[in-house]
């Protein structure tokens, strides 16, 4: 499944993943490749995903710039709200407050 985490002002990562782990306003939620449609609103927390070993692009705060990779490889970082949007193996994440990528 692919994934698009949005900020009002940047984009903090495009690319596919194996799954993405959310803070949900009833609790926390984890999503896997072919999960049911969803929308849902996400309150403050830990947003964790792994990325599938594929080319993804994510927003690298040390340089304060796009990055690109292909490493599976494991993402964190809190946000202070949102929503989530579930659709045909695509995730469009709409976060406000996204800080420390790592």
């Amino acid at each position: 499944m692919t994934i698009s985490v949005l900020t009002p002002d940047r984009t903090i990562f495009t690319g596919p993943i194996v799954s993405v782990s959310l803070p949900g306003v009833e609790g926390s939620f984890q999503l896997l490749n072919n999960h049911a449609p969803l929308v849902s609103a996400l309150t403050g927390g830990t947003v964790t995903l792994q990325t599938a070993g594929d080319a993804y692009t994510f927003f690298d705060e040390e340089t304060n710039a796009q990055s690109q990779a292909a490493d599976a490889r494991s993402f964190t970082f809190t946000i202070d709200q949102g929503f989530v949007e579930v659709l045909n193996n695509e995730v469009n994440l709409l976060v406000q407050g996204a800080r420390n990528l790592r």
